[in-house]
C-alpha cells in the first residue's frame, strides 16, 4: 500500500513560532481559522467532528497514561487538537489521516505551535483500515478520536494488525462505547464487545460532552480503554476462527447456540457436538458467553465429513 510520510519541521514562510516548551493547544478560534484557510467543512462521510476544547484533549491524554517512552498512534488527527496535546507527553506521535488536505497542513501546524516537539511527529496520508505494520513504526499506544462511522472496524483492525499496541484509549459515540465495554448477559453485549475482549481488558473511561466539538454532533461521546493482555496468542489463524464463531452466534441472537451455529458447523447436530465438547450448553444464547467460551469453541477439532 502506498502511503505518504511527512515529517514536521520549520518552514521559511511559516508564522512566528510559539515560544516555550509546551505545545500551544488549539481553541475554537484557531480551529475555525484553520478550517477557513483550508476551505474545510467537516463531512459526515469521513466522520469529521473537530475537538476545540483544550481541557478536553488534556483530559484524554491524561486518561491514556502515555509517557515519554511511548510511540503513540493517532487516527484521524484532523486539524491537530489532540495531536498537540499528545506531543506534550509522548516520546513520538504518528498520525494517520485520510484527508490529503488535512494531512498536508498538519506538519506546519505542529511546527508553528509545537516547535520543540516537531521532530517527534510524522503524518501518514492513508485510510486507517488499510494500514499495516509495515507502514508504521511499532506504536505502543493508540489514542484517537475515531471517526464515528467506522470506529469499531478501525479499532479492531489496528489491534489485530499492530500487536505492539499495549494500550488503546479511543473516543467514540457513547452508544458504541457502551457496547464495546458491555459485559456478558446484557442486552447491548454483542459482536464488538466480544471481539474487543479478545485483545484485552475493556472498560469505559469517561464521557465527553457535545459542546467541545465543531460541528456539534447529535450524539454523545465516550472514552473506551483497552489494555492488551497476553491471554490469547497473536495468531491470525486462531483470531479469524474465533471471530467467525462470534459473527455466527450473534447473527441470530435470539436463537440458541445450537440453532445459531448450524450454518457455521454444517448442521445443528454438529454444532451441538462442538458446543458440548467445549463445555457449553447448546441451549444457551450467544449473549451469555464470554470470549473465553468462544475461543474454546473455535478450538474444538472438526470431525471428518463435517
Amino acid at each position: 500500500m502506498a502511503v505518504v510520510l511527512v515529517q514536521a519541521g520549520p518552514e521559511l514562510n511559516a508564522p512566528e513560532p510559539v515560544t516555550g516548551g509546551a505545545p500551544a493547544l488549539l481553541g475554537p478560534v484557531q480551529i475555525r481559522e484553520l478550517a477557513t484557510e483550508l476551505g474545510v467543512r467537516p463531512t459526515k462521510t469521513l466522520g469529521q467532528n473537530f475537538v476545540h476544547d483544550a481541557n478536553t484533549v488534556r483530559r484524554i491524554v491524561a486518561a491514556s497514561g502515555i509517557g515519554p517512552d511511548d510511540v503513540v498512534l493517532e487516527v484521524g488527527p484532523g486539524l491537530g487538537s489532540l495531536t498537540l496535546a499528545l506531543l506534550a507527553e509522548a516520546g513520538r506521535v504518528v498520525a494517520v489521516e485520510i484527508d490529503p488536505k488535512l494531512a498536508d497542513r498538519l506538519p506546519r501546524t505542529i511546527a508553528e505551535r509545537a516547535p520543540g516537539q516537531a521532530d517527534r511527529f510524522e503524518v501518514i496520508t492513508a485510510d486507517a483500515m488499510s494500514v499495516s505494520r509495515a507502514d508504521l513504526p511499532e506504536p505502543t499506544a493508540l489514542v484517537a478520536n475515531l471517526p464515528y462511522n467506522v470506529a469499531v472496524p478501525v479499532l479492531l483492525h489496528l489491534m489485530a494488525e499492530l500487536p505492539s499496541i499495549r494500550t488503546a484509549l479511543v473516543m467514540v459515540q457513547a452508544e458504541v462505547a457502551d457496547r464495546l465495554a458491555a459485559d456478558p448477559g446484557g442486552r447491548i453485549y454483542g459482536v464488538p464487545s466480544v471481539k474487543a475482549r479478545y485483545y484485552g481488558d475493556v472498560a469505559r473511561a469517561g464521557a465527553v460532552g457535545r459542546n467541545v466539538f465543531w460541528p456539534e454532533p447529535k450524539v454523545e461521546s465516550g472514552l473506551v480503554r483497552i489494555r492488551r493482555t497476553a491471554v490469547y496468542p497473536a495468531d491470525d489463524g486462531l483470531r479469524k476462527k474465533v471471530f467467525e464463531v462470534i459473527d455466527a452466534a450473534f447473527a441470530q441472537r435470539r436463537k440458541t447456540m445450537r440453532s445459531a451455529l448450524a450454518g457455521w458447523a454444517g448442521s445443528a447436530a454438529e454444532a451441538e457436538r462442538r458446543l458440548r465438547a467445549a463445555g457449553i450448553d447448546p441451549q444457551i444464547r450467544g449473549e451469555k458467553l464470554s470470549v473465553a467460551d468462544f475461543v474454546r469453541l473455535a478450538q474444538v477439532p472438526v470431525v471428518p465429513d463435517h
